[in-house]
This record gives structure tokens, sequence and C-alpha cells, in this order.
């Protein structure tokens, strides 16, 4: 977005342009993702959580407890809805918990 003699421009255009063009919405998404997680399951989960990774539309998220991804997968419907809401889009479609 080139600025004209006496046009402004608010920076949230010229950086989601920025990000546009320098092709970074996939590793911004990853970010945004993962900060979601962390603040909807909260501390006690997140202690447990290893790696959260959005592809295509599955949420890959590694826990070290057996327990914890056992009671996690009753609610994968809930906590699908929860983080796109959060995030603001439907970026999630599936749940896999390894």
């Amino acid at each position: 977005m080139k600025k004209r003699h006496g046009q402004e421009v608010s920076i949230s255009e010229v950086l989601k342009e920025f990000v546009s063009n320098n092709k970074l919405d996939k590793g911004l998404e990853q970010v945004q993702v993962a900060e979601a997680w962390n603040k909807l399951m909260g501390p006690a989960i997140k202690k447990y959580t290893t790696a959260v990774k959005l592809n295509r539309g599955k949420l890959f998220v590694q826990l070290n407890s057996s327990v914890l991804r056992e009671e996690l997968s009753y609610g994968k419907q809930k906590i699908i809805k929860l983080m796109n809401e959060e995030l603001g889009d439907e970026l999630i479609k599936e749940i896999i918990l390894q």
C-alpha cells in the first residue's frame, strides 16, 4: 500500500499488507492457535502440553499424560468450538490428541 501525499494509513492496514505480502499468514496462525490453546485450557493443561500445531484444519496436540489425553478426547467438539471462537475464524475442523 503506497501512501500518497496527504493520505493517512492506519498501522493495522500496513501490518496486514506486510503479513500478506511476505506470506506470514500461516506462521501467525500457528502462534495464535498455540496462544489460544494455552489461554483456554489454563496452566494445568498447559503443563502437560508439549506441542500444538495446526495443519490443514487439523489441530495436533501432543500431551505427555495419557489420562489427560483420554479426558480431553471426550470434549473434542466443545474444544473445537471454543478455539474457533477465540481465534475468530473457523480454522479448526478436527483435533488429534497425541
